[in-house]
């Protein structure tokens, strides 16, 4: 499943953050309810319309954005 078809970005919706096509509900909040402990099947019967490949798009899209992110190691100096 690509994610690309479920989560969208609109800077008219939410002042641009990812979120479900379709909706309101932005990928961090799905993601912070899993971190929570929300079971699936939760976040569903909560908010009606929401699937599993919504969820499963949620949790990729989180994925491939770690993915890309760049670290750059740095000493202090002591001075």
């Amino acid at each position: 499943m690509d994610w690309k078809e479920r989560i969208i970005v609109d800077p008219k919706i939410l002042v641009g953050k990812p979120i479900i096509k379709g909706t309101r509900l932005a990928v961090e909040f799905i993601v912070e309810l899993l971190a929570q402990g929300w079971a699936e099947n939760e976040i569903m019967r909560n908010y009606p319309g929401i699937t599993h490949e919504d969820i499963a798009a949620c949790l990729m899209y989180a994925s491939n954005i770690l993915k890309a992110e760049k670290i750059y190691p740095f000493e202090l100096s002591q001075a």
